[in-house]
């Protein structure tokens, strides 16, 4: 078994840290068996020499490795990538074609970013990992393939499963060992270490002296929180490299070179957003309240044909104005939550009141009545509202203010009434 000195010397990895050579010791040990590993950690750590090594250090190391960038690759054709498919599976499928899987096989296949796999795709993997087993697109011929799978992600796998972005089976299934490469703001150690070899990198590339640091950059260097890990630093040792004349830099140039936004090694804020249950909820409460009023507005209705068919206002219009109490009420037990900013709603019971003295119609009036309160009864609720705003700017002339305070809503809620009805 080899050392972790040499797998650092033989791949070009820089550091000591304590969990580095914990996860380079990991990859050793687990290298010779066929177990499924997975490679966690930021973007910009290093995870692609992970797999690297266990594939040169297994007894696959003479067939093919193969690296697969899932996140790169559009989710409708990521399927036929990995497992190849047959001619006339989908338009453009000219031919038959072999997928990343038939290719590697008795080798090791490296998926990087596998958190971005499809759900289709993912089960797919599955079945691969349990039994070997794949079809191509567009063919029922099941094909049996033997790789090495190790996979890699940047995002936190937990908080992908709980939303339902990542099958729970499949992610046990590729993390029977996990790796994890720990971010360079905790590798203190190794910082300065790596930029010094990335500088004396660039100045044998460009031909120029190699940069050093002064002791105030050296602490403004160990000091940043490197979001970007070691491909950030690798790219701002570039830039020093190539852009400055002076080959000492100051805490002052490097600066220049180093985001506003992450000077130091404190704690990210983490952004909060609303969940998905809470708008579902709220949409639920919405359509509960729209109904009730829908259901309110019916049994005015009700109480307005007894009115008139009867003709014993006094007793229907008592009747009338408990419902409306007991709707609107003047309590203080009513509930507000639901109350809309500007008075946006309008005031059905205001709108809709009964006249204290009403004239007994004639029976041919009932007759004509009645059928208009049937045609009535069709009528949506958007109708009555156009049929309301038309009435209430017909009696103010036109005029915006008035009508608003009569319909009791607000004049900005009117104006937007106006131009959805286009009146």
């Amino acid at each position: 078994m080899e050392s972790i000195q040499s797998i650092k010397q033989r791949f070009g990895i820089i550091g000591n840290t304590l969990a580095l050579n914990r996860a380079l010791e990991k990859a050793i040990r687990v290298a010779p068996t066929d177990i499924s590993v997975l490679v966690t950690g930021e973007s910009g750590v290093g995870k692609e020499s992970i797999p690297k090594i266990i594939h040169s250090l297994s007894h696959r190391k003479h067939n093919k490795y193969i690296a697969v960038n899932c996140g790169a690759i559009p989710e409708g054709t990521i399927d036929s990538e990995l497992f190849g498919h047959e001619k006339g599976a989908f338009t453009g499928a000219t031919s038959t074609r072999s997928g990343y899987f038939e290719e590697a096989d008795g080798g090791t296949i490296f998926l990087d970013e596998v958190g971005e796999l499809p759900l289709t795709t993912q089960v797919r993997l599955l079945r691969v990992l349990e039994n070997g087993e794949f079809l191509k697109v567009g063919s029922s011929k099941v094909q049996k393939t033997d790789v090495r799978i190790v996979a890699a992600t940047n995002i936190n796998m937990f908080e992908a499963i709980e939303k339902e972005k990542f099958r729970e089976d499949l992610y046990y299934r590729l993390s029977t060992v996990d790796i994890h490469l720990p971010p360079l703001r905790e590798r203190q150690d190794d910082i300065h270490l790596l930029f010094r070899k990335f500088a004396s990198d660039f100045a044998l590339k460009y031909k120029m002296p190699t940069v050093k640091l002064t002791d105030n950059a050296v602490q403004l260097l160990l000091k940043h929180r490197w979001s970007g890990n070691i491909r950030q630093l690798r790219n701002v040792a570039e830039q020093i490299s190539v852009l400055e004349q002076n080959r000492t830099v100051s805490a002052e140039t490097l600066r220049g070179y180093l985001p506003v936004d992450g000077v130091t090694n404190l704690p990210a804020v983490v952004k909060t957003s609303k969940s998905e249950s809470d708008f579902s909820s709220e949409r639920e409460i919405l359509y509960k309240v729209l109904f009730d009023m829908k259901s309110d507005l019916n049994d005015l209705k009700k109480l307005t044909m007894e009115l008139m068919k009867n003709g014993n206002s006094k007793d229907v219009e008592k009747e009338n104005e408990h419902l409306i109490q007991k709707i609107y009420g003047d309590n203080d037990d009513a509930d507000d939550d639901f109350a809309i900013e500007d008075n946006d709603v309008v005031d059905t019971a205001e709108v809709l009141s009964i006249p204290e003295h009403v004239n007994e119609p004639s029976a041919g009036d009932k007759y004509h009545f009645a059928e208009e309160i049937e045609e009535e009864e069709t009528l949506s609720l958007q109708d009555k509202e156009l049929e309301l705003i038309k009435k209430s700017l017909e009696r103010h002339n036109g005029k915006r203010k008035l009508a608003a305070a009569e319909l009791g809503i607000s004049e900005r809620t009117l104006y937007r009434k106006i131009k959805q009805y286009d009146l």
